[in-house]
């Protein structure tokens, strides 16, 4: 009987899931769709302006930390100006992507270790060494550690998913999954204090001044939930990946991986190998070197601690101190940790005879991205657009009222907080961003209700997370659509539609298993951070 009722519910999921797929990649290939996107933003926000939609609501500033009451109206694009905007702002929609820098460079990195021969030696070696059954949680796991070196995973940890599971015999598209479900399905969650906690401490500290005036949130407020999360997170991931997105992918029948795991290392890949990992250990060696001691060149400087102390009227913790490395120079040095020793193992193993031989292969890494390129320009400028319209501002505001003006209270108001940003998520990117907008409204608004701002701000967390898998608004959404056409048979095989019925599991399962974690994290009473409390 219970064997017959699974069945029936996997049945009725495969096909839910089957129509989203079937109905998402009935769409135009995605570079047709945000150029439709671009032109429908374009056309409402004509619409909408003419009708004078528009919100009012605090906000706190970027430059002061203060609160300040804003007006925000949809803004025409059917203008002069606007239509100025689109032109002259183009290029640097485009080059100021957030994802075309750090493919990039971090690609000169991975297509030196790629073409070098070092992946597929590691691959062999990982093959040979880590049990099947473990493969999906030790992806998922490393999407979800990759968070604290910022939006590295995307560019890195993703496409190599792909290659380890091909390597282990399995559908690449599920090794894409499940390293897209951990770097951003599982974005807050980390077993170390990552670049967004003191982010958003400090967002979540101007709001809470608003009423409770010296408060300070500090960067750890919510690292004892986040760290249990990430073992939620992994296993959840694991478990969804192994019995329900692969079952539903069937057969790999795409395009042949170059990696044949089942040959045994040669004797000139086990030297490379060994030489290369020398090369890994002495430059982990001098990265430390530039990171522990006090006056180490990635640490701020007097200076710059003391513009931040003047900026933020606080000391800056240890991940803020780091600032210099963790935000700013993280995919260069990921460049570099992929690059030096697949140079060394060229150079060991004798696959790398010349510098052309390394030249050839950072050509060829990028020719690989030529689709990810196209697909970024035109995302890019339907992101302005929309931006630039003020439309997401318009929802996000409208949707927090409503939950606002619902008088729910207590812990029920938290859990709808959770589904509220999941929700405005699919419309506004940025974990910043967003908080920016919902923290003066929700966090005074909950320490009415006796709830903690740390308590706020670990529902919003919840909620900003799970969603970001399919939500083409998302910076890196439309670069996992190109990850994924390389392995599709042909390309009419693939589109947004496959990606999002690949990832709508992840981003349910998710957002159901956090919540039910924070149900109960609150009826145990339990801290979810160092000295940190649920209730005021």
């Amino acid at each position: 009987m219970n064997q017959k009722l699974t069945t029936q519910k996997t049945s009725k999921l495969d096909k839910f899931l089957n129509f989203v797929e079937v109905a998402g990649n009935k769409l135009p290939h995605p570079v047709a769709m945000f150029f439709g996107f671009f032109v429908i933003t374009i056309i409402f926000s004509f619409i909408l302006s003419k009708l004078g939609i528009s919100v009012t609501y605090s906000e706190i500033s970027r430059a002061t930390g203060e609160v300040v009451k804003k007006t925000t109206t949809v803004e025409n694009l059917i203008t002069t100006e606007g239509i100025r905007g689109i032109f002259t702002s183009a290029v640097k929609n485009f080059t100021g992507h957030a994802a075309l820098g750090s493919i990039v460079v971090a690609m000169l990195g991975v297509g030196l270790a790629d073409g070098t021969g070092l992946l597929s030696a590691l691959i062999k070696k990982l093959v040979l060494s880590t049990p099947r059954v473990l493969v999906s949680a030790i992806v998922v796991f490393a999407g979800v550690m990759s968070n604290i070196a910022s939006d590295a995973g995307y560019v890195v940890l993703i496409p190599l998913g792909a290659v380890i599971f091909a390597s282990f015999g399995r559908h690449p598209l599920a090794g894409i999954a499940a390293a897209f479900a951990g770097v951003s399905g599982g974005f807050s969650a980390n077993l170390l204090i990552g670049t967004t906690d003191p982010l958003l401490g400090g967002i979540s500290t101007s709001a809470a001044q608003i009423v409770l005036p010296g408060y300070v949130v500090d960067a750890t407020a919510n690292y004892f939930f986040m760290f249990a999360s990430t073992f939620l997170i992994t296993i959840a991931g694991a478990w969804l990946t192994d019995k329900v997105v692969e079952p539903r992918l069937g057969e790999y029948t795409g395009p042949k991986l170059e990696v044949d795991a089942d040959a045994e290392l040669t004797g000139k890949e086990k030297v490379g190998l060994l030489m290369a990992l020398i090369s890994v250990i002495a430059f982990i060696i001098v990265m430390l070197l530039m990171i522990l001691p006090e006056n180490a060149i990635f640490k701020l400087t007097p200076a710059e601690i003391e513009a931040f102390v003047a900026a933020n009227h606080r000391q800056p913790g240890t991940m803020e101190l780091l600032k210099p490395f963790f935000s700013q120079s993280i995919v260069f040095v990921l460049m570099l940790a992929f690059f030096i020793p697949g140079l060394v193992y060229g150079i060991s193993a004798g696959t790398v005879k010349s510098h052309r031989d390394v030249i050839k292969a950072l050509v060829k890494a990028m020719a690989s991205c030529g689709q990810v390129f196209v697909i970024i320009f035109i995302s890019a400028q339907f992101v302005y657009v929309f931006t630039k319209s003020n439309i997401g501002i318009v929802i996000a505001v409208n949707l927090a009222n409503l939950l606002k003006n619902m008088g729910i209270t207590g812990v029920a108001a938290a859990v709808g907080l959770i589904f509220l940003t999941a929700f405005v998520n699919l419309f506004i990117g940025g974990a910043s961003s967003k908080w920016l907008m919902l923290s003066p409204v929700f966090i005074p608004m909950f320490v009415e209700l006796g709830l903690t701002p740390e308590y706020t701000q670990l529902a919003y967390r919840i909620g900003d997370s799970t969603t970001n898998i399919i939500s083409p608004l998302m910076s890196y959404f439309p670069i996992i659509v190109g990850f994924a056409a390389k392995y599709a048979k042909n390309e009419e095989d693939m589109g947004m539609g496959t990606v999002i019925a690949m990832m709508l599991p992840y981003a349910m399962v998710f957002l159901i298993a956090w919540t039910i974690l924070f149900l109960v994290w609150t009826l145990l009473g339990l801290p979810i951070g160092p000295g940190v409390s649920m209730f005021m």
